[in-house]
């Protein structure tokens, strides 16, 4: 991607991030839980797992909103978001004790194992590159969380999948791979994820070395991806955060649900996590092809996992993870497991 593609989402995440920061400080700070917004920014690459193939780059950008009193009103979110908010009033959840927002913008590529070839690899997975933004809604009720994200953008030579792993490998030296050419064609995308998480600690906000395990389940419909999911994740550790989870694999899992911690109290903490996930995949354009249009596709196997494992750090205003993951074969005859490594930063406003 050219710079300019890069740099678009993360100026409007900060800008959004200082919009609401500026307006209506003394208002969006107004309590114990009146938290600033976040902004997370996660990179993924299979080259941290020793690979070239699969989903080979990730980027996400997370700006996640204080606590809210609700999503119409409130003066912490801007007012863009607010009139967003008014037309989207089935996806908001309602008569909980805490809740809040995220908004994201993400790239994903996805290229088989031979970089080598700019013929069609027919028993292999098909080029493609997902460029998306979104929408999500979270609701708290003492340890259980709901989530709800609207998901939608694009995949195709028009999500800039080539431009980006170009500008990656030339920056780390490695070969391009010359099949772009066979990519799936230009295609709008969306999906609905749905998420609940129940949160089993052992400290109950106490201070010290403690552990906590998250249980999750959901789903996605759409014609992105269409799947049913269920895992958990455990993390012991000092000073865990009272949050639903540290890894960034799933799109409901980031560090984005509300908190019940003071706004004084950043205490500096660091702990370990094991995470993993299983799903029953009905659809997954990445394997499947193009919806509306014949495209190369793959035999996708529908029951996969996901194990991950990694490192979380927080210091005052800061949050950085260093995680591993490893997937079970999407598709028959994919000749490796996928392996990759994942970089989530977080910082308060």
């Amino acid at each position: 991607m050219n710079r300019t593609g890069w740099l678009l989402p993360a100026v409007i995440a900060y800008a959004c991030a200082g919009a609401v920061h500026a307006h209506g400080r003394e208002e969006c700070t107004d309590g114990p839980t009146r938290l600033p917004p976040i902004v997370n920014l996660r990179v993924d690459n299979d080259l941290l797992g020793g690979q070239d193939q699969g989903y080979s780059n990730g980027v996400q950008l997370t700006l996640v909103s204080p606590n809210l009193r609700d999503y119409t009103d409130d003066p912490c979110i801007p007012r863009l978001a607010r009139w967003v908010n008014r037309h989207l009033n089935a996806l908001q959840p309602e008569t909980f004790e805490q809740q809040n927002m995220i908004a994201t913008f993400a790239q994903g590529i996805f290229t088989p194992t031979d970089f080598s070839r700019s013929d069609l690899i027919e028993d292999d997975r098909p080029y493609v590159a997902a460029l998306l933004v979104g929408l999500g809604y979270n609701a708290r009720e003492g340890d259980r969380l709901r989530t709800t994200q609207l998901q939608f953008g694009l995949v195709g030579p028009a999500a800039l999948g080539k431009e980006a792993q170009d500008a990656v490998h030339q920056v780390t030296g490695s070969e391009k791979f010359r099949g772009w050419d066979n990519q799936l064609e230009n295609e709008p995308v969306f999906r609905i994820i749905h998420e609940r998480m129940h949160r089993f600690s052992s400290s109950d906000g106490a201070r010290g070395w403690g552990w906590d395990t998250i249980a999750h389940y959901g789903g996605s419909l759409g014609n992105l991806a269409t799947y049913l999911n269920a895992g958990a994740e455990f993390r012991f550790g000092r000073n865990l955060p009272d949050d639903f989870g540290s890894t960034p694999l799933r799109p409901a899992g980031e560090n984005t649900a509300p908190t019940r911690e003071p706004q004084s109290q950043y205490t500096p903490g660091a702990h370990l996590f094991v995470t993993f996930d299983t799903r029953w995949v009905m659809y997954d354009i990445t394997l499947d092809g193009n919806t509306f249009r014949d495209s190369h596709s793959v035999d996708k196997r529908h029951a996969v996992a996901n194990i991950g494992y990694g490192v979380a750090l927080m210091r005052h205003r800061w949050k950085f993870a260093l995680a591993r993951y490893h997937g079970t074969r999407e598709y028959d005859g994919q000749r490796e497991t996928p392996v990759f490594g994942s970089f989530t930063i977080s910082r308060a406003f």
